[in-house]
């Protein structure tokens, strides 16, 4: 994710050649690349890991999530930004951070069952449904699309990062992510604690000027979900016509936002490695 902190990502121009955990060949740096996108398809992963009730007890328990939820998502943008576009170094600090922050994380459910965010399978859904989100928001709402290929080798590499935060038997493909996510629907629960989340999503909390914005971020987020999704948060499927309005509504607040992060984490990172891009040239 390339949004922006308060000035330049000066950061990620050193050291000189280090290429990080994927380099500029890979299809993460593609797919991260595109800010707009990806707040899309965090929307629509947060969503999906709400419903699961040991990962967002996590959350509830111990984040300022629901107090300060820009904070929370700018947090995980950097780290997004960090793993994908950083150097080596910083890669692994920040993978670091997270992992000792997780040691401490324990406690019981809204069931009264026990859970950790050290446990492998909480750590997998939040692995396959970010990458799922990701991936499905880029095929969405940016051009030119990925092949198969292309798709499969994203997760691919990402499984990489997955296994680094402690997740296991992550899957390499589209189609195993598919799998595995529908694996994990009988364990899926929509209740208070997930319904809070999924309001303050749909009714994100900001400023009157940014409030047009995120709404149809948001809407856009809540649009980029699997189908089965819809009936857990008990919505509408949204129709034809309703996802081609938001598309092109979405097409329209992207072109602006594209040029001012032009110069962004992902140019900052090709310098250093000494890809120039197209837009440089």
């Amino acid at each position: 994710m390339v949004g922006g902190s308060g000035g330049p990502p000066v950061a990620f121009l050193e050291p000189k050649g280090d290429a990080g955990l994927f380099g500029p060949e890979s299809i993460a740096w593609k797919v991260h690349a595109d800010f707009v996108s990806m707040m899309i398809g965090g929307i629509s992963s947060l969503v999906l890991q709400a419903m699961h009730p040991r990962a967002l007890a996590g959350v509830w328990d111990h984040s300022t999530f629901r107090d300060d939820l820009t904070g929370r998502l700018g947090r995980t943008a950097f780290f997004i930004a960090s793993t994908t576009y950083g150097s080596n170094e910083m890669a692994l600090r920040s993978i670091n951070k997270v992992n000792a922050i997780h040691q401490h994380i324990t406690g019981q459910d809204e069931f009264g069952r026990p859970y950790s965010a050290t446990d492998p399978e909480l750590l997998a859904w939040v692995h396959i449904t970010e990458t799922f989100s990701f991936l499905n928001g880029y095929q969405k709402y940016c051009q030119p699309k990925l092949t198969p290929t292309q798709q499969d080798q994203y997760f691919k590499e990402m499984k990489r990062l997955g296994e680094m935060m402690g997740a296991h038997h992550l899957p390499a493909t589209l189609a195993e992510t598919e799998c595995a996510i529908q694996s994990y629907l009988p364990e899926l629960h929509y209740g208070a604690r997930a319904q809070s989340i999924v309001n303050l999503l749909d009714d994100f909390p900001t400023s009157a000027l940014s409030k047009p914005l995120l709404k149809l971020i948001s809407k856009a987020g809540f649009y980029n979900l699997p189908e089965w999704a819809f009936e857990k948060i008990k919505q509408p499927i949204p129709g034809p016509i309703q996802r081609a309005l938001v598309s092109s509504a979405v097409d329209l607040i992207a072109i602006p936002i594209r040029d001012a992060l032009k110069d962004g984490v992902a140019a900052h990172a090709r310098r250093r490695v000494g890809v120039i891009a197209s837009h440089e040239v």
